[in-house]
C-alpha cells in the first residue's frame, strides 16, 4: 500500500520541534512493506492543509495526518478533513478514545481522532504523542486495505475483510 503522512505542527514547521512522532509513523509502515510515497510537515494552516490533502488523496492509498486533534484553536486537522471529507469511519475514533482511557484516563476525552474517507482515500487524524501514533497504527494497520478495496468498489459483491 501506499500510504502518505502528514505532520501538521508549527513548532516543528517552524524549527523549534522535532518530528518524532512522524519518523515513527514511516519506519513502522516500511518495516512493513508498505511504501511512504511523501512525508509533509506543514503549519496549522487550513489552506495549506486542505490543498495537501486533496492532492496527496489522488496519488496514495492512505493518508495519516499526525497532530491538531485537540481542544486548541489552533488544532484544525480534525476540522479541515472533516469539511473535505464525504464519509466518517467513526468506529476508529471510538476505539482510538476507549483504548486510550484505558491507559491515560480521562485525557481521552480531550482526543479528536477520527476517521475520514477523502474522495476514496482514508485519512485518519490522530495525535501527535508518538504514544498516539504507535496506537493509531496498531488500529489502521489491519483495518486500511479492506476500506480502500470496499471504497474503491462501486458495484458488485462485498468481499470478507
Amino acid at each position: 500500500m501506499k500510504w502518505a503522512i502528514v505532520v501538521v505542527s508549527d513548532s516543528i514547521y517552524y524549527g523549534g520541534g522535532v518530528d518524532e512522532s512522524g519518523v515513527i509513523a514511516v519506519e513502522r509502515l516500511v518495516k512493513l512493506g508498505h511504501v511512504v510515497v511523501e512525508k509533509l510537515v506543514l503549519p496549522n494552516d487550513y489552506k495549506l492543509l486542505v490543498k495537501a490533502l486533496i492532492d496527496l488523496s489522488q496519488i496514495v492509498d492512505a493518508i495519516i495526518v499526525i497532530g491538531g486533534t485537540g481542544p486548541s484553536p489552533r488544532d484544525l486537522s480534525i476540522d479541515v478533513v472533516e469539511k473535505i471529507s464525504w464519509r466518517k469511519m467513526p468506529g476508529f475514533g471510538e476505539i482510538f478514545r476507549y483504548l486510550t482511557y484505558q491507559t491515560e484516563g480521562t485525557k481521552a476525552i480531550f482526543t479528536r481522532a477520527e476517521l475520514y474517507l477523502v474522495g476514496l482515500c482514508p485519512v485518519a487524524v490522530i495525535p501527535g504523542s508518538p504514544k498516539a501514533v504507535k496506537l493509531g497504527l496498531d488500529l489502521l494497520i489491519e483495518a486500511i486495505p479492506h476500506i480502500v478495496e470496499e471504497a474503491k468498489r462501486i458495484e458488485g459483491v462485498h468481499k470478507p475483510p
